[in-house]
């Protein structure tokens, strides 16, 4: 990325999260990169657990129960039609939060057989898309957001996370 780093703010909240400031730190300028965004970009990033995970995804989502990640993005820059490029950020430094937990990674990457650190940073990637517009809620949207993350990853030297481990 050309320009200033993104500035990621990482709260912890549980302990375990001795290696988040590393992965993000990683994670997010490759997917801002690759996005092509430049300029000053702010990110906070949660580091909870799953307890914490739950009571935000029952009060932002309705779902009382814990997830892998979740983001909120500053701003709504989904795309037009289906499969579509997101719109660009604006010029505000801001692109949104995103809280990941510890419990629900650790399980997903033994189940998954995927070395913790490579899953974490798949999930922050996909956080960071997601802050950047992408999502997958149709099946075209689904395939460029893959991808993308795909494409991130490679050059990070890592496998595709929808493939095989």
């Amino acid at each position: 990325m050309t320009g200033p780093a993104p500035e990621i703010d990482v709260v912890i909240e549980d302990d375990r999260w001795t290696d988040l400031e590393r992965l993000c730190a990683v994670a997010i300028p490759a997917a801002l990169a690759d996005a092509g965004v430049k300029g000053p970009r702010e990110i906070v990033v949660l580091g909870c657990d799953d307890a914490r995970i739950a009571a935000l995804n029952a009060g932002f989502r309705g779902k009382a129960r814990p997830t892998n990640v979740l983001s909120w993005p500053s701003a709504e820059r989904g795309a037009a039609t289906p499969g579509g490029n997101p719109l660009p950020p604006g010029p505000e430094p801001e692109l949104g939060d995103i809280a990941i937990a510890r419990e629900t990674c650790e399980r997903e990457a033994r189940e998954q057989g995927k070395p913790f650190d490579a899953h974490v940073t798949h999930l922050l990637v996909h956080a960071t898309l997601h802050l950047l517009g992408y999502d997958h809620e149709t099946e075209a949207d689904a395939e460029l957001m893959e991808r993308a993350e795909t494409r991130v990853l490679s050059g990070l030297g890592l496998p595709d996370p929808y493939g095989e481990p």
